[in-house]
């Protein structure tokens, strides 16, 4: 049931990696470096389907079961959970003054003087490769 609705995959350095979509949150467990312990980081997927670095992270010893692991698990995907959660709005009536209104720009873009000059320069270096190539009659 768990790839239904979650993708598994091995990331670079040989640990597991869940995405949950639906949660926009991922999961990784890896090696910790030291025996007998696995590294546990958790993290958000961002809009457009990249992920975040980790939110949090915690080392749980291979040796204690597969309920403390899955509650481990469950408490980082919590704490990412709430790192996420939007700030809360500000009180009514109060706005902020000291915002710039913004500048509206040109319409359209133009080339400028630089820009027709390089141009020109260009037009005429190809024209004089052309022109010499043709009056020598390079084969």
């Amino acid at each position: 049931m768990l790839w239904r609705q979650h993708t598994v995959y091995r990331d670079r350095a040989g640990g597991v990696v869940i995405r949950g979509e639906h949660v926009q949150r991922w999961i990784s467990l890896a090696p910790s470096g030291r025996k007998d312990e696995i590294l546990l980081r958790a993290g958000r997927i961002l809009d457009g389907g990249t992920t975040a670095p980790a939110r949090s992270e915690t080392v749980v010893p291979l040796c204690t079961g597969t309920g403390e692991l899955a509650t481990a698990c469950r408490r980082l995907l919590a704490e990412t959970a709430v790192d996420a959660a939007p700030p809360a709005p500000a009180a009514p009536g109060r706005t902020k003054q000291s915002e710039k209104p913004k500048r509206t720009g040109r319409k359209g873009k133009r080339m400028g003087f630089a820009s027709w000059t390089i141009l020109a320069c260009v037009v005429g270096v190809v024209a004089l490769y052309a022109y010499s190539t043709a009056t020598t009659g390079t084969r």
